[in-house]
């Protein structure tokens, strides 16, 4: 009896480590006797000889790498803590078992030297305002770097950068500032171009003398509106002329 438990357990264990049933998205690179044997195994029923085959499981599924907050100073020496995060996957199983030790922490640290020295090569107001630029500078660099272990990097954001609060107050006042200059310089082009319209009609009443009546006709108009208590009496310009003559005959 005890001979036939010692069998039933000895099956059970050659059977536990022969037989694996990786899930859809895992993949099993073989080494048999310290050597790759052909292809990743899997998903599915797959046997494995052991103990002469010894089988490594790896995920297929992207993998979402949360780049940790890093300190670094701008082009124009200013301090920041910038976090980022990546995307990858998985395309060649067997080069990521065998090219590196732990491909998932070799990633992490590849990102985070990656994202200090680019962020490190712009100035601040590059790093706010071109963010799509310095994803895909960033993805392409670390798309390259990991390319020899077989993982494809398919997306890298920055997430959040920090600054000092006495920077965030100068960031303000200089925001402030430059919509004053704004303002200022849109009150002179409308006074600019008011005084040109005004010129023109000037040139335009020289030309024409009863322009001038006419606009004269109208402004008493307005001014004399309904319930009005002031009292207009006009006098004609050629009155006043008229007047001028005189005073030069004596």
């Amino acid at each position: 009896m005890p001979t036939f438990f010692i069998f039933i357990l000895i099956l059970f264990i050659v059977a536990f480590n022969w037989i694996k049933i990786p899930k859809e998205y895992e993949r099993l690179v073989v080494f048999r006797l310290g050597r790759i044997v052909g292809d990743p195994r899997g998903p599915g029923l797959t046997i494995i000889a052991w103990p002469l085959e010894q089988a490594v499981k790896v995920s297929t599924r992207v993998v979402t790498l949360d780049v940790p907050p890093q300190d670094i100073i701008t082009k124009d020496n200013i301090t920041a803590k910038v976090n980022a995060v990546a995307y990858f996957r998985v395309l060649d199983p067997i080069r990521c078992v065998v090219e590196v030790e732990n491909f998932q922490y070799a990633t992490s640290q590849m990102a985070q030297t990656t994202l200090r020295s680019v962020l490190g090569e712009m100035e601040l107001d590059e790093l706010l305002s071109q963010r799509e630029k310095i994803n895909e500078k960033l993805q392409n660099i670390l798309d390259k770097q990991t390319d020899p272990w077989g993982i494809k990097v398919s997306n890298v954001e920055v997430k959040h950068v920090d600054i000092s609060e006495d920077l965030r107050r100068a960031m303000a006042r200089q925001a402030e500032a430059e919509r004053e200059r704004r303002a200022k310089i849109i009150a002179a082009e409308g006074e600019f171009q008011a005084a040109e319209k005004i010129c023109q009609a000037a040139e335009m009443m020289e030309k024409s003398p009863m322009s001038l009546q006419l606009r004269y006709l109208q402004t008493l108009v307005e001014i004399g509106g309904e319930n009005n208590t002031t009292t207009l009496f006009p006098i004609p310009i050629d009155i006043l002329k008229t007047f001028a003559g005189f005073k030069k005959d004596s």
